[in-house]
């Protein structure tokens, strides 16, 4: 008589798998209980002090600012007499403001314009394999990481009209220095130009990465179809390269409308370089010592950050080419 094999039990789940292996169902579920518990309990031990930290020296000074811009309050005074939204009805009402508004729209606007055009422009010249591209992707990207009070003071000494290089330059061809100190506007491009060529690097390095990134498939196919270099850029280079330019512009940006160091060694007066950031430092420590009134600045360009970061993540980033 021909034997008959019983059928082996089936590689799943289930009850009886679970018993064919020696394990019920409850053994189960409580090993992936502790399991889950262990790895929880680790996942505390590792984040619980980052966000402690971060609680404490970065939500707690928010929260405590947003406080401060409510009183009326001197530096430095043992008493504040709180005043609600005086702060802020001073600020929107003030004849300064209007100015320091479009001090600041025009620095944000020409550098990160600046940085992110002339940083892909170098990118492009970068992205070569030639001779000695290393030392020229090191040398324009070492600004961005010299210190901003360093740069400030060799660019100080380069404008001065009197013993610059710039000014030496100028008389040699038969002109004469601009008054960059005593003239606002002046003022106003002599930080610009300084700012953008600190911070292109960093937007050449980025870009760089995105460069390298595109598949060559790409511009080869583009090229056997008869695409010259320019189409090929436009159609092809420029639209891969939308995430790095959304990433860039946020973070542009962000860090422009925080730029302070290059303002304060440059020129600490603040005359036709007032952005709001700026305009907070002087009503603190200026000479005013309005403490409770440059804490009502902080806190309107915090929302302004915030605004302008959901707007960009909500908006332009529909735009984005994500490959």
């Amino acid at each position: 008589m021909a034997s008959v094999t019983a059928p082996a039990p089936a590689a799943g789940g289930g009850p009886a798998a679970a018993a064919a292996r020696g394990q019920s169902p409850r053994t189960r579920r409580r090993r992936f209980g502790r399991r889950s518990r262990r790895d929880y309990l680790v996942f505390l031990a590792f984040a619980t002090p980052n966000l402690l930290l971060i609680a404490l020296f970065t939500y707690r000074p928010l929260l405590q600012n947003i406080y401060y811009s409510t009183l009326n309050w001197t530096l430095g005074a043992p008493v504040a007499t709180p005043v609600g939204l005086g702060n802020y009805r001073e600020f929107f009402t003030s004849p300064d403001t209007e100015g320091v508004l479009v001090t600041t729209a025009v620095f944000t606007v020409v550098t990160v314009g600046g940085s992110m055009a002339l940083g892909l422009l170098v990118a492009l010249a970068l992205n070569k394999r030639v001779r000695g591209v290393g030392f020229a992707r090191a040398a324009v990207f070492s600004p961005f990481v010299l210190s901003g009070v360093g740069v400030g003071l060799v660019w100080l000494f380069i404008f001065d009209p009197v013993v610059g290089v710039l000014g030496y330059v100028l008389r040699l061809v038969g002109s004469s220095s601009p008054q960059w100190f005593n003239d606002p506007t002046l003022t106003l491009v002599m930080v610009i130009v300084v700012y953008v060529w600190k911070n292109l690097g960093y937007a050449a390095v980025i870009y760089l990465a995105g460069l390298q990134s595109i598949n060559k498939d790409l511009l080869e196919a583009a090229a056997i179809d008869g695409a010259n270099a320019r189409r090929t850029f436009f159609s092809i280079v420029l639209p891969l390269l939308s995430p790095t330019t959304f990433f860039l512009l946020v973070t542009t940006v962000l860090n422009s409308l925080q730029a302070f160091d290059l303002l304060r060694i440059m020129n600490p007066l603040g005359r036709g370089t007032n952005t709001l950031i700026y305009e907070a430092y002087l009503q603190a420590f200026g000479g005013a010592n309005r403490a409770g009134y440059s804490a009502t600045i902080s806190t309107v360009l915090f929302v302004l950050l915030v605004l302008l970061t959901v707007f960009q993540l909500a908006i332009l980033e529909r735009r984005v080419h994500y490959r």
